[in-house]
Order: C-alpha cells, then sequence, then structure tokens
C-alpha cells in the first residue's frame, strides 16, 4: 500500500464499489495487426485509440487511476522500426493531451526511467507534468514508459539512499521513493491478448491486486470488458492477509 492511505475499493456512478485504481497490461496490438495482414505499427495505432476509449470510460465510471503498460525496460530489444513507430505514437499522444489534458478533466502522468527518452519526449512529459499541477482532483491516467518493475525498485532505493536518510529502511519510506509515489496501489490488474503473467509490471505495488486475464486482444477491448472485469472484482473476497470475521 502506498502513502495516500487504504488500498480500498471507491463509490464510483454508474456500477457500484467501483474500484479506485484499475491497471492494465496492454497485450495483443502485434497479434491483432498480423491477423489483418497490417505491419505491427497498425496494431499499435489501434492500440492507442483503444487507450483514449478505455480511459475516459474509466473517467466516467468514477475511478480515480487508470494505469497501462505501454513500453517496458525489455521492448527496447524489438525492431528499431517498432520502436520509432512506438515513441513517435507517444509523441503524437502527448501533444494532444497538452492540448485537451484541461478541457478533459484527465490528469496524465508518465512512470517509469525517463532518461534514456529523447530530450523531445523529455520536454513534452514535462509541460504535461506542469498542466497536472493544476488538475489536483481530477481522474489521472498513468502510462509506463520504459518502465520495468525490478528497475523501478532499484531506482527506488537509490532515491532512498540518495536523500541520506537517517532513520531505517521500511516499507513505507521505499513507497515514498516509488515511481507510484502517492498513487493508490491498483485494485485490479487486467491482462488482455490471453498471457497468464504480469511480465514485470508494478511489481511492488501489485502485493495484494485481484488478477484478472481475457482472451480479447489490446485493440478489440471495449467499454463492456471493462465493465465486465469490475463486475468480477466486485465477486472477489478481498481479505489483505486476514480472514473473515
Amino acid at each position: 500500500m502506498n502513502q495516500t492511505g487504504e488500498n480500498r475499493p471507491h463509490q464510483g456512478e454508474g456500477i457500484e464499489r467501483v474500484p479506485r485504481h484499475i491497471a492494465i497490461i496492454m497485450d495483443g496490438n502485434g497479434r491483432w495487426a498480423r491477423q489483418r495482414g497490417l505491419p505491427r505499427s497498425a496494431g499499435h495505432a489501434a492500440g492507442a485509440e483503444t487507450f483514449r476509449r478505455i480511459a475516459t470510460h474509466c473517467r466516467n465510471l468514477g475511478l480515480e487511476h487508470l494505469t497501462v503498460y505501454a513500453f517496458s525496460t525489455e521492448n527496447w530489444k524489438r525492431s528499431q522500426d517498432e520502436v520509432r513507430g512506438i515513441m513517435l505514437l507517444l509523441e503524437k499522444y502527448l501533444h494532444e493531451s497538452i492540448e485537451k489534458m484541461e478541457k478533459d478533466r484527465i490528469r496524465l502522468k508518465i512512470l517509469g526511467d525517463t532518461s534514456a527518452l529523447s530530450p523531445g519526449l523529455r520536454e513534452l512529459i514535462g509541460r504535461t507534468d506542469t498542466i497536472a499541477r493544476r488538475l489536483p482532483d481530477c481522474f489521472q491516467a498513468n502510462v509506463c514508459l520504459n518502465y520495468g518493475g525490478r528497475d523501478e525498485i532499484v531506482r527506488a532505493v537509490r532515491r532512498w539512499k540518495a536523500a541520506g536518510p537517517e532513520e531505517e529502511l521500511t516499507e513505507q519510506a521505499l513507497s515514498a521513493c516509488m515511481d507510484t509515489a502517492g498513487i493508490p496501489d491498483p485494485d485490479l490488474i487486467i491482462r488482455t491478448g490471453g498471457e497468464y503473467r504480469i511480465s514485470n509490471f508494478l511489481l511492488w505495488e501489485a502485493a495484494y491486486s485481484e488478477l484478472l486475464f481475457c482472451e480479447t486482444l489490446w485493440p478489440d477491448f471495449t467499454e463492456k470488458d471493462i465493465d465486465d472485469a469490475i463486475t468480477v472484482f466486485r465477486s472477489r473476497d478481498r481479505r489483505f492477509g486476514g480472514v473473515k470475521a
């Protein structure tokens, strides 16, 4: 649990007992494109549009946070053309966000090691951070970019050490140094595309998250899929290591 307090479900509009925070591993863009005889870049473009729709739907349902796994620390191993295409899509999305964040009332936060990104992307991320600070109580979309759960923990330990702490390292102190500091842990993690693993995603934060795996490829994921996932979430018995009285 992060510093924001109890990791509890949130009462949103439209569906009873909506989670505060849903995280999604957006898997299946490449397979979606291959099934249609299209280049992988077409799958990533379709996946970006799906993210826009799902983020808006989550905001309308009353969630506080949606976190998506956009580009992992391991994805640099992909072809240069594919990586370049993903970065161009990200640049396009950041430009659009800068124009629309205040109107749409959606905060955007990039999680991960941004030091490996181009100066242009880092400048755009800085601009979205500035706008987000003007929207303190709005729904927040978190995009994990050049992100890996193990890498996040290592960087958090380095931050804690660099701060020169006088006290013993605790879970609370390390949580405050994570990329997700101030964000409640995800209540529900969804992976699309039919794979059954979390692939180095939010390892620290996922300690008590409910997990849901679905066969749907990410570009085909719909608002109804989110609604169905929340229905499944509502049926889960979350005890956080305890037992029912």
